[in-house]
């Protein structure tokens, strides 16, 4: 599959005219959605006939598909390797993703708001990373394959990705789009402040109270 990693930074000429549709797609399908986007559109985005787009994808459901699967493929490939070296839950990744990835993000952003399969497929994957590496980390808090490690694994993935979704929110308050290149870092700045704080708070006593509540309430004592 062509690659499909930094579209904003590469000339048209250097992409066959099947992975400039399809970057094109990524771009409108992040910007209208499915329901807006229209193969004529993607066409002009693209610089090329309708006729080409029909002959290469056959329908938008067809190119949606394969947008779907770049950026599965894409991000899951990076996602992988951040967690074969272990840095998968660091900051730093965040905002390498966000420096290299921007279109696929944008694109991810839309396809989760959507209901898309390859959102899902995504979070499942950073999901049982996270998982992994929380076990390996902390084995006595998260035991690999606990309910423990499974929860926490789930709702940090949602806490990291939901800085994606909610991208344009957060712009509003930054003043920048976390996702343009120039703003990469702060996203990753601001969570490993929060990180840092809340584990801070979480050794307080009133943290230590709040855990005892927790537990309390749930019976389990854990």
């Amino acid at each position: 599959m062509d690659a499909v990693e930094d579209t904003g930074n590469r000339p048209p000429d250097d992409l066959t005219a099947r992975a400039r549709i399809r970057d094109a797609a990524l771009t409108q399908f992040a910007e209208r959605g499915e329901g807006g986007a229209t193969m004529r559109g993607i066409a002009e985005a693209a610089g090329v006939s309708l006729g080409l787009v029909q002959h290469h994808f056959g329908s938008k459901k067809a190119l949606r598909r394969a947008c779907d699967e770049a950026v599965v493929d894409a991000l899951g490939r990076r996602l992988t390797a951040a967690a074969t070296a272990g840095s998968l839950v660091e900051s730093g990744l965040l905002a390498e993703l966000f420096a290299t990835s921007g279109p696929l993000l944008r694109y991810l952003s839309r396809a989760t708001v959507d209901g898309s399969p390859a959102a899902e497929r995504v979070f499942d994957q950073l999901a049982a990373g996270t998982a992994e590496f929380l076990g390996a980390t902390w084995p006595e808090r998260f035991p690999p394959g606990s309910t423990a490690a499974i929860s926490a694994a789930a709702v940090m993935t949602a806490m990291h990705t939901g800085t994606v979704v909610l991208h344009e929110h957060i712009a509003r308050h930054l003043g920048v789009d976390p996702l343009d290149s120039a703003h990469t870092n702060r996203i990753g700045t601001a969570m490993f402040d929060v990180y840092a704080a809340m584990a801070d708070f979480a050794a307080s006593p009133e943290g230590k109270r709040i855990r005892e509540s927790t537990a309390d309430h749930r019976g389990d004592g854990s």
